[in-house]
Formats: structure tokens, C-alpha cells, sequence
């Protein structure tokens, strides 16, 4: 990404972080971003084409950080704590993305749709690693794409306590208590 559309990209998180979709203007974000209202034209024609851009590129973001943990030896359930690990720590970095993306994940307009399209090719990444711990035994077999939509459910309801509690919580105990949560949940039990 050039220095131009970074500096698009952030100040578009920014301000629909703060005025909502419908709040925000091209003008605003030009304005945040330093550049000309030209400039964001002649990079992004719509106010929608700026937002599926900024939920694109963040989710991509999010899905680089996630595809290291194939390179991290273990079992599936490692890499699924591991999974906890980097997507919290990158919504605590990114909470304004976080809020964009909570905001718009509801309704039936086409950024809605394409938001949730998204989504869904990142739980397909926590599936895979769900599936392989269900098919080595290490938890229960059920629906692996309920359980994925579920364990993604429960990072996302994590980060928002995270955020509403903010001073008086520690990530690293946050991702300790979730991972342990999940897990218990998870795992088989024993007869």
C-alpha cells in the first residue's frame, strides 16, 4: 500500500470509527487523511468503495498475522490458542478497525454483505484448525463450522470486554481466561 492510500486507510477507519458509515463524508476523510478531495477520488470513486477497500485490506491485515501460525509447530490445539493470541492482540492494536467492523456487520446493503463475506473467509481459517483437532481426537467431533463461527463469537465478545473494561484488565490474562474458556469447552470429555 503507497503512502497516499495508508494514509486514506487509517483516516477512513478513523472517521467511520467516529461518525458511523452514514456520518461520514469524503470530505471528512480527505480532510483526516492530508490529501486533496481530488486525490481521494482519483484513488476511490464512493464512500463505499473506500469502506469495502478499508475492511478489505484490515481483514487481509488480520489473515497475514493468522497465517503464521502454520508455521508454528504443534497440534491444531496449539495453533488455536495461538489463533487467540494474534487475533486479540490485533484488535487491541486496531480498536477503531474493530468498531468499524462491528457497526456495519448487520443489515442488507452490499458493503453489509461483502463485510460478511469477509468474515466468513477468515472463520473458514479457524475451521481448518478445528476440523484437524476434531479429526485427531484432541476435542469432541461435531459441526465444525458451527464451532468455528462460535469460537470466532467468543474472541469477538472477549475484545469487547476488553475495550469496555480497558483499565482494569491485562490482555495477556484476557487471552489466558479465553483460551482456558474454550478449551474446557472443547475438549473431550473423559468417561
Amino acid at each position: 500500500m503507497n503512502k497516499t492510500k495508508r494514509a486514506i486507510f487509517e483516516a477512513a477507519i478513523s472517521i467511520f470509527s467516529k461518525a458511523g458509515y452514514n456520518g461520514a463524508t469524503m470530505d471528512e476523510i480527505a480532510l483526516e487523511a492530508g490529501v486533496a478531495k481530488g486525490t481521494l477520488y482519483y484513488h476511490f470513486k464512493s464512500k463505499e468503495e473506500i469502506f469495502n477497500f478499508i475492511i478489505t485490506e484490515g481483514i487481509n491485515l488480520m489473515h497475514d498475522e493468522i497465517s503464521q501460525v502454520n508455521n508454528i509447530d504443534g497440534d491444531a490445539l496449539v495453533k488455536l490458542k495461538e489463533v487467540c493470541k494474534i487475533q486479540l492482540s490485533f484488535l487491541y492494536r486496531n480498536k477503531e478497525f474493530f468498531k468499524v467492523i462491528m457497526s456495519q456487520l448487520w443489515g442488507q446493503e452490499l458493503r453489509q454483505l461483502e463485510l460478511r463475506n469477509q468474515i466468513q473467509r477468515y472463520i473458514y481459517g479457524i475451521e481448518i484448525y478445528i476440523k484437524e483437532a476434531a479429526d485427531t481426537g484432541l476435542i469432541r467431533k461435531g459441526d465444525v463450522s458451527f464451532m468455528a463461527y462460535a469460537f470466532f463469537g467468543s474472541l469477538i465478545s472477549a475484545a469487547v470486554y476488553e475495550i469496555i473494561n480497558i483499565d482494569k484488565i491485562n490482555l495477556e490474562n484476557i487471552i489466558d481466561n479465553l483460551i482456558d474458556y474454550n478449551f474446557r469447552g472443547l475438549q473431550k470429555s473423559e468417561l
